[in-house]
């Protein structure tokens, strides 16, 4: 077992929450996923969505968007579904976009954020329904073989707001945009616009395409976190290895790994450093960085 793996391990078993170690076991271990579906049962509201923080920049009980895409993420990444606890998410999300009026659109949050502590980039503008979060939720969906009206409504959305002149200049957008993109079951059309999302995407603001660029934002491996990425192709070989060797520099000496913005709280920097450390060492190993051990 590498030092790198090791020690990443290590830093999720002293600081990282539950649903990270529970994801760890699952897509490094081997363990079942069951237990992922289980520790995002905690999460999830009366009302369908989930809160209670599951994105760490916001400490919300409320059921939020973002929840909901932190959620679909995990089971993703676990390959595994809950039909009942999908479901009743889906349906929380159809009911805020008809609420939202939007097209079919969903915002990230909502204003009772604003009676919880939250990091301050978390503002007015996280409630106006756009592409992030909306591309992103149908293209988890549709990688979860969802059918939902909600699933059809935001993908004509998606559909609607690509057709226009002008693509977003956020690299979070934009991200969201690809993982649309990916999972569409109208792959003649996604290939058809993917080229000018990917320009876009190393002109966007937040978009770190240089390895030695020590600012906030995305990079290559955000977009490809996997070597069978179909995204991977947006960059070069170059690129992805001088990444690679980046991430491998930045493990920290207990094991973890950085962030570099400010959340609302101590236990929320550590539940983000866990959530990074996670997507850090599942990077590694696909891209065959990392020895996992035996």
């Amino acid at each position: 077992m590498s030092d790198v793996f090791a020690d990443g391990s290590t830093f999720l078993l002293r600081q990282g929450r539950l649903l990270e170690r529970r994801l760890a076991d699952t897509s490094l271990g081997g363990a079942p996923p069951s237990a992922v579906v289980d520790a995002l049962r905690g999460y999830q509201n009366e009302d369908g969505g989930f809160g209670h923080g599951l994105e760490p920049d916001t400490r919300c009980p409320a059921s939020l968007p973002i929840y909901v895409e932190f959620a679909l993420q995990a089971l993703v990444a676990a390959r595994t579904i809950d039909a009942t606890l999908v479901s009743r998410a889906t349906d929380w999300l159809a009911g805020v976009a008809a609420e939202a009026d939007a097209g079919g659109a969903v915002p990230l949050a909502s204003p009772v954020i604003g009676s919880y502590p939250r990091a301050a980039h978390w503002t007015e503008w996280t409630f106006k329904p756009g592409l992030n979060p909306t591309a992103g939720l149908v293209g988890l969906l549709y990688k979860l073989g969802v059918d939902h009206p909600f699933v059809t409504n935001g993908a004509l959305y998606c559909w609607e707001a690509l057709s226009s002149d002008e693509l977003p200049g956020d690299a979070h957008t934009l991200s969201e945009v690809l993982v649309f993109l990916d999972n569409t079951p109208e792959r003649e059309r996604a290939d058809e616009i993917v080229g000018a999302v990917g320009e876009a995407l190393t002109q966007a603001n937040f978009f770190r395409l240089d390895a030695d660029d020590d600012g906030y934002g995305l990079s290559p491996l955000n977009i490809a976190p996997s070597i069978e990425s179909r995204w991977r192709a947006l960059f070069s070989a170059e690129q992805i290895e001088a990444h690679l060797d980046r991430m491998q520099r930045d493990q920290q000496p207990d094991g973890g790994w950085p962030i570099s913005w400010e959340p609302p709280s101590e236990l929320a920097a550590l539940e983000w450093r866990g959530v990074e450390t996670l997507r850090s060492l599942r990077t590694l190993a696909s891209y065959g960085r990392l020895d996992l051990g035996s």
